[in-house]
């Protein structure tokens, strides 16, 4: 099958079943206008996301890399009343244009917030102030530091939180065995995960309008 037909394909269910909100599309315009990079989740992805949220009755959610803010949109979108979500970015320009984007969101736009600077100090920063652990996080920045990410939100974590880490086929590169910092980030953590005995993992391949790649599934079980 190719991967025109699996673009055809993700047209057809989101027609079907996805049916974003204005402000969800003003947040694709937004971020197209400012030219940001097209590597935000698909609205079926985000819409994958939205449900996750709701099957776990998430009232806390982290996200590491907020770019323009539409996935942590549709995440927030699940929460209920008291539900609050936490984004980090380390990109200033990108933070500004999130917050920008999720001006028009009002019916959430109280429930979240980003956190500006370098995930892997802010991560440990929370942690150093004992918040109170998260239900929900999503793991979409610098895979590079995937390992490093994975095992602070390890922390941030209690029983039954799903951790969601995307990109982690890209292309089918993970299988490359030369010398790659992005994909021996991946590997690293995948490895990790896969020593840790307080999780369960498991991953989905995904094709679509962002190509062949896929997410990476755990949840704590102690």
């Amino acid at each position: 099958m190719t991967q025109s037909n699996w673009i055809k394909a993700d047209s057809y269910y989101e027609d079907l079943f996805v049916k974003q909100s204005d402000d969800l599309k003003a947040v694709i315009d937004n971020s197209n206008k400012e030219k940001l990079l097209p590597i935000a989740v698909s609205p079926n992805q985000g819409k994958f996301l939205y449900m996750l949220v709701l099957m776990q009755k998430a009232e806390r959610i982290l996200e590491i890399g907020t770019l323009g803010g539409y996935s942590a949109l549709w995440m927030a979108k699940a929460l209920p009343e008291n539900g609050k979500l936490i984004t980090l970015e380390k990109d200033k320009n990108f933070a500004q244009i999130a917050r920008n984007n999720f001006i028009s969101a009002t019916d959430v736009s109280d429930k979240i917030e980003i956190i500006e600077g370098d995930a892997l100090d802010t991560l440990s920063e929370l942690i150093d102030k004992k918040i109170e652990p998260f239900d929900f996080i999503f793991i979409d920045a610098d895979k590079r530091d995937n390992l490093f990410y994975f095992e602070r939100c390890l922390q941030l974590s209690k029983k039954g939180t799903v951790i969601i880490a995307d990109n982690v086929i890209r292309e089918g590169a993970i299988l490359n065995t030369n010398p790659d910092p992005v994909i021996d980030g991946l590997k690293d953590m995948n490895l990790r995960i896969a020593s840790e005995p307080r999780v369960t993992a498991c991953m989905v391949q995904t094709v679509g309008v962002k190509g062949y790649d896929g997410f990476s599934m755990i949840m704590v079980t102690d």
